[in-house]
């Protein structure tokens, strides 16, 4: 780093800093949740802000006028919508007598995709501003009352600054499916026992008898029709919310709008017809090389539709294209007999109270291990 100062802000919406400066942090293998633009809707809309449990604390790095590194940050009073799985941690500190919200969330609203959490195209430079970013957090937790940080979803390669920032790295499981060179569809089933396939096969075939049409919506025909495909998203994703009671509505139509306006190349749309009305669909974000699969939703029920519309017409678009791996979403045993892996996502959190810290430090330690174990017997089985 230069010898001109750097100056650590915290920035409390992602509008004060432009658009081309937080974007310019960005580079080969960042995907559109870390983008200005998703951000900004998220906020804009009403869906990241103060009244919905999330208050924009964004950190900041500057050298002169020039933003040199940033990390997407929040303080929330609950966990809500974060998908940090972190409801035990809240009662075992409720146990002792601690104090565990509020908290200071760094990571993307209702976002479980692992991405960069501190942004810098200075990349010999990017463990050195993870220290800095993280020291900007700390004081803001100090002078907050906030008892906990943490980095939720941040890639693999991050692990090392932030523990040697202080934090503990704990992992958690998700499910992806990978590309291993497929030409086609049913290259990919030839790779599973074949009562797999046979389920597989079956299912797929329940749209046509059901008179179901299914199709992808991308780039220019969902740029061109914003208002339109966002207020059929609305509908789907509602519909959905008000069907699960341990779900929130989290999104809002004003979101789905904006984002498709500002980037409709980030997303997929896979739409399922039926007598020409839409009865079920998807959104998708993407890029050359991953599909984020994240939110579902029907309007009527039909057998395997979720299936056909999630996971195996994007996998045959995938396939199609070229894109190297499907990362379904937080969750979801069920993708284990349909063809998706279980990989390890990771997280890091500093609990301000040094015993719990230490505590949950030794905790995490075995809980990795034993997820690692998980995925060892798990790829032994299914080799």
């Amino acid at each position: 780093m230069s010898g001109e100062t750097v100056d650590l802000r915290v920035i409390h919406a992602v509008s004060e800093i432009a658009r081309d400066a937080w974007d310019g942090l960005l580079g080969a293998g960042d995907n559109p949740f870390v983008s200005w633009t998703f951000l900004e809707a998220l906020e804009h809309s009403g869906c990241a802000a103060r009244e919905r449990g999330w208050v924009p604390c964004h950190l900041t790095a500057w050298q002169g006028d020039e933003l040199i590194a940033a990390a997407p940050a929040y303080v929330k009073g609950d966990s809500a919508g974060d998908f940090s799985r972190d409801w035990g941690l809240a009662d075992s500190a409720d146990r002792h007598g601690l104090t565990y919200y509020p908290k200071l969330v760094i990571g993307v609203p209702f976002s479980p995709v692992t991405g960069r959490r501190i942004l810098t195209r200075r990349v010999h430079e990017r463990d050195q501003m993870a220290q800095l970013l993280v020291t900007l957090a700390r004081e803001l937790c100090r002078h907050s009352n906030i008892s906990t940080m943490q980095v939720l979803y941040h890639r693999a390669d991050e692990i090392d600054a932030f523990r040697s920032a202080g934090l503990t790295h704990r992992a958690l499981i998700q499910y992806h499916w990978h590309n291993q060179g497929f030409d086609e569809f049913e290259d990919w089933l030839k790779t599973l026992p074949s009562k797999k396939r046979t389920q597989i096969r079956r299912e797929r075939k329940e749209p046509d008898r059901q008179g179901i049409d299914i199709e992808t919506i991308r780039g220019d025909g969902l740029g061109a029709r914003p208002e339109t495909w966002s207020g059929h998203v609305w509908d789907l994703y509602s519909a959905n919310s008000r069907k699960h009671f341990w779900g929130g509505t989290y999104l809002n139509e004003r979101f789905y709008r904006r984002f498709f306006e500002s980037a409709p190349d980030d997303a997929e749309l896979v739409i399922a017809r039926r007598r020409g009305e839409v009865v079920a669909g998807a959104l998708n974000l993407a890029t050359p090389t991953h599909l984020f699969g994240r939110y579902w939703g029907c309007l009527e029920e039909h057998r395997y539709l979720h299936f056909n519309v999630c996971i195996y017409h994007s996998v045959d678009q995938c396939i199609r294209r070229g894109v190297q791996v499907f990362e379904g979403g937080a969750g979801g045993d069920h993708k284990l007999i349909r063809g998706f892996d279980p990989v390890l996502v990771h997280t890091s959190y500093l609990f301000l109270h040094d015993g719990f810290h230490d505590a949950a430090d030794h905790y995490f330690s075995q809980e990795t291990d034993q997820r690692k174990d998980e995925i060892q017997r798990w790829s032994t089985r299914h080799p």
